[in-house]
């Protein structure tokens, strides 16, 4: 199995990376920076796994009309930009452009790939900020804007590949923390999202799991709300 994720430098990314090729994936590797993505790499063959490197920017046509990719099952659309309460206009357009454009724009570029493979899956790392009436997410509404775009076209595409056998895996977490415990009323955690997508990909083709929702914690809920 071959497994491209996208934001695969650092966070997240870095750990859905470290966690399909533990399971004997190889994994393509790519991040902003090659600096960022050949450290990952490199973390994946050190622990016995095999991975290539490259150098992806989604918030830039050409970078994804430049990457080379020979064949491919999984593609893991993780990588996006975060944007908090404070932000300008560069910072709105970046967000937008790679969350939405550049995930679309580098989906299709890979689907023949995806349509070439015996088991294809598109896992779309999104965001309770996508979902229709949720406000759980501190993001900035522009993230909201970049993750509704993101989920509109996961949506259709879903329903468009599945009579080719090409699953669409979208997970609509709440904002979580990259550490912290496994426990009961605990934030939720990035490995505790790593986990779903490997649950939901290593369903027999039959199962077609389109989304993955999660509870917030009463932790967030019960924030004063504000002025």
């Amino acid at each position: 199995m071959k497994v491209l994720v996208t934001g695969a430098g650092r966070d997240t990314g870095r750990l859905l990376a470290l966690a399909f090729a533990a399971r004997g994936a190889h994994v393509l590797a790519t991040a902003r920076t090659l600096a960022a993505a050949e450290e990952t790499a490199a973390l994946i063959r050190t622990a016995g796994g095999t991975a290539e490197s490259a150098v992806l920017d989604l918030a830039d046509p050409a970078s994804i009309a430049a990457l080379e990719v020979d064949r491919l099952d999984v593609l893991v659309n993780s990588g996006a930009r975060y944007l908090g309460d404070t932000a300008g206009p560069e910072d709105i357009a970046d967000t937008i452009a790679g969350a939405a454009t550049g995930t679309v724009l580098l989906t299709e570029r890979l689907l023949p790939l995806l349509r070439a493979s015996k088991a294809a899956d598109i896992v779309n790392l999104i965001s309770a900020a996508g979902e229709p009436g949720q406000h759980r997410s501190e993001a900035h509404a522009a993230f909201y804007a970049a993750k509704h775009a993101q989920a509109g076209y996961a949506e259709i595409l879903s329903e468009r590949l599945r009579p080719e056998g090409i699953r669409v895996i979208s997970l609509f977490p709440p904002d979580f923390v990259q550490d912290g415990p496994r426990e009961t009323g605990a934030e939720l955690t990035a490995q505790a999202v790593v986990e779903c997508v490997l649950f939901a990909v290593n369903q027999p083709r039959d199962c077609f799991i389109r989304s993955l929702h999660f509870e917030q914690t009463q932790h967030f809920e019960q924030r004063a709300p504000r002025p």
